[in-house]
């Protein structure tokens, strides 16, 4: 499908998908890093956490990576055909531009999972944080603590990170696990 078919296809969902841009860092197909199976992982630009240790410090200037229109992405999410996963930066350093990258995945059919340096609690105390990943399928939580690396763990890079179950963690309250 066309970038034009594309943004023809999304313009139903409102103004914001023809026009709405991101910054993207990289754009990664057929990982298997970054969640379960093979995936499309969108590397986005800006991160407030500054983990000591980060794996992608570069990431951590919103002005880095270039822009790409939301019918960019979705062109490339729908070629490649598979499950998405977020990553950076820290998607929530946008909540915003978090949602509306959720809602384009789930609207081709994908599920979406989201990386952030912002623990459940914190998200899910900050409406705005929260509406960015209301309908991902799986937050992976926490900033990366280099004192507590682990590389046996799956999808985390340290044993604070969890891998947090979206819909079931709001239909209880309380973060509860994904088991991938």
């Amino acid at each position: 499908m066309t970038v034009s078919s594309m943004s023809d296809r999304f313009s139903a969902l409102g103004e914001e998908w023809g026009r709405g841009s991101v910054k993207v860092l990289d754009i990664y197909r057929g990982t298997t890093v970054d969640g379960p199976g093979f995936r499309t992982s969108i590397y986005l630009a800006g991160c407030s956490h500054h983990c000591e240790g980060c794996h992608n410090p570069s990431s951590w200037d919103s002005a880095g990576g270039r822009s790409m229109s939301l019918a960019e992405i979705a062109a490339i999410i729908e070629e490649e055909d598979f499950d998405v996963t977020l990553t950076g930066g820290d998607p929530l350093y946008n909540p915003e531009t978090c949602a509306h990258l959720v809602s384009l995945v789930k609207a081709l059919g994908h599920e979406a999972w989201v990386y952030t340096g912002y623990t459940w609690e914190q998200i899910s105390s900050d409406p705005a944080l929260l509406a960015g990943v209301r309908e991902a399928q799986v937050v992976v939580d926490g900033p990366y603590i280099a004192s507590l690396r682990d590389p046996d763990l799956h999808f985390r890079g340290s044993s604070n990170q969890r891998l947090i179950d979206v819909a079931t963690s709001l239909a209880t309250g309380r973060p509860q696990p994904h088991h991938p």
